[in-house]
């Protein structure tokens, strides 16, 4: 039998390096980070003096300006952390840099850095949401009365606006980004503290780790601290919300892209050729975006499983092996975000085409039983059977919408209720426009364009709120980051004794 010592290269190939790729990505400037608020921590709770401190920030700094390149994997160093360690404790001396550990385990420091990376992306990822929104909403602006037909079951169904839609675009791209807001306040807080998983015998200050890494609180219970792993599926379920509505929108632009449908042009630069027919404008970027959801979709679910079925403490399937398919989920979706937003950037709309079709595939039936309500009296189930006979008689008779007559409308009373209603010609016309259809659904998130303008002035102003919020977060992590380099200075400065 054939015996190793660690690591077996087949486990330093496939687990170690891998991992060890991932944390010099991620993780080195958080974990010099968390170095540096735990040394400043332990000085200042008495747990170590301060010039031990002082010899750890030293050390911190050399490593930082060596740059993680200078920290390339090394057979036998099991992590990233062990590598840092070892050269703190060379930089700095073993009785000072032995300490850097106190108080403090690779499992609460691991959930730690895991967090301070996931919140860096998911502030970028906020960032180019808004940009998105913003995007969508000058289309939405622009198209106020651009009449298109809209549809239920993949069939025409009543007049819409391209405005109307965006603004179902922009309802939810609002909720979306209220759940990663969530997932957000859930990854922002310190497990610092928690050691092992039942906390540290050493007066350490767990808030003031926090506060010092621009955490908004702390994991208070110290055992899920380290077992929990909600904060990873949070940002899970808040990619697959994304990506499951921006799959739905995909689809509907690519059937809009259809020459048969005429509905859209799509900006030349996204489009490619095909290599024999020369006709061809190929809507690429929209299946690439579909393939990308999907793969947001799937690296999500991959997270989501690997927290299913394990011990509720530490496990390596929430620490290493969860962030490959965390960070590749949040790449599909962020590209996808910036992709869409080019695209509503220099996207074009058939306006006349669509207002034609607008009134075509009887889509303003609705509007012509309403009227029989109004203008006639019947009740709606009464007025509904009316037009219904009206539609299908034209259909069986292989008439459009834009045939119908009044003595056809008649035609059809006569043969539900017996007798002719009171109609005019042109309250008959007026119930088939389109454009009339548009006019009286004034209601709350009704298609009028001034209740459409109504719900995207709301939702401008959500908008302007997340934007205020993500710059507060931004803010948080860059003040603490000043705090902790000012407390560093105070320690490194040659008068400095204690401070």
């Amino acid at each position: 039998m054939t015996t190793h010592r660690f690591p077996h290269p087949v486990y330093s190939r496939h687990v170690l390096q891998p991992a060890y790729r991932d944390a010099q990505r991620y993780f080195f400037e958080p974990m010099l980070e968390a170095h540096e608020a735990h040394a400043i921590a332990l000085a200042e709770c008495g747990v170590i003096p301060f010039e031990n401190a002082a010899a750890i920030l030293s050390a911190v700094a050399t490593i930082r300006a060596e740059g993680s390149q200078a920290y390339a994997y090394q057979p036998g160093v099991e992590d990233l952390f062990f590598r840092i360690e070892g050269r703190v404790m060379e930089s700095a001396g073993m009785d000072y840099g032995g300490n850097l550990q106190l108080a403090r385990s690779r499992n609460d420091l691991g959930h730690a850095l895991a967090r301070m990376a996931i919140r860096l992306r998911l502030l970028e990822l906020g960032d180019a949401l808004l940009a998105l929104r913003t995007a969508t909403m000058a289309q939405a602006r622009r198209h106020l009365e651009t009449l298109m037909p809209g549809y239920t079951h993949t069939q025409p169904a009543q007049p819409t606006t391209f405005a109307h839609y965006l603004a179902g675009v922009l309802t939810f791209l609002h909720r979306n980004q209220q759940g990663f807001f969530d997932a957000y306040r859930e990854v922002n807080l310190s497990p610092l503290g928690a050691a092992a998983l039942t906390g540290t015998g050493f007066p350490l200050d767990r808030q003031r780790v926090a506060e010092l890494l621009g955490f908004d609180g702390v994991v208070v219970s110290t055992q899920h601290a380290i077992g929990g792993g909600d904060y990873l599926t949070d940002v899970a379920f808040a990619t697959q919300a994304l990506a499951v509505n921006l799959s739905r929108m995909t689809h509907d632009l690519l059937v809009w892209a259809s020459q048969e449908a005429n509905a859209l042009r799509i900006d030349d630069s996204f489009i490619q050729i095909s290599s024999i027919m020369p006709q061809k404008r190929n809507p690429v970027v929209l299946e690439h975006l579909r393939a990308r959801l999907s793969r947001a979709l799937g690296f999500a679910q991959s997270v989501v499983l690997q927290c299913h079925n394990i011990p509720y403490g530490d496990t390596q399937d929430i620490e290493d092996e969860i962030l490959p398919p965390l960070f590749e989920a949040l790449n599909a979706l962020q590209e996808s975000v910036e992709l869409y937003t080019a695209f509503f950037e220099g996207l074009s709309l058939n306006v006349e085409h669509l207002r034609r079709r607008a009134g075509e595939g009887f889509t303003t039936a609705t509007e012509l039983a309403d009227a029989l309500v109004r203008e006639a009296g019947l009740p709606f189930r009464a007025a509904h059977k009316v037009v219904a006979t009206l539609v299908q008689d034209a259909v069986n008779a292989g008439l459009t919408s834009s045939q119908l007559t009044l003595a056809m409308l008649q035609e059809a009373a006569r043969s539900v209720l017996g007798r002719v209603l009171p109609l005019s010609e042109a309250q008959f016309r007026q119930a088939l426009d389109p454009a009339h259809f548009i006019a009286v659904r004034t209601g709350l998130g009704g298609v009028a364009p001034a209740a459409t303008a109504a719900v995207l002035d709301n939702l401008e102003q959500c908008a302007e709120q997340d934007r205020a919020a993500l710059f507060a977060a931004h803010q948080r992590l860059i003040d603490s980051q000043e705090r902790r380099q000012q407390r560093i200075a105070a320690f490194l400065s040659p008068t400095a004794s204690n401070p």
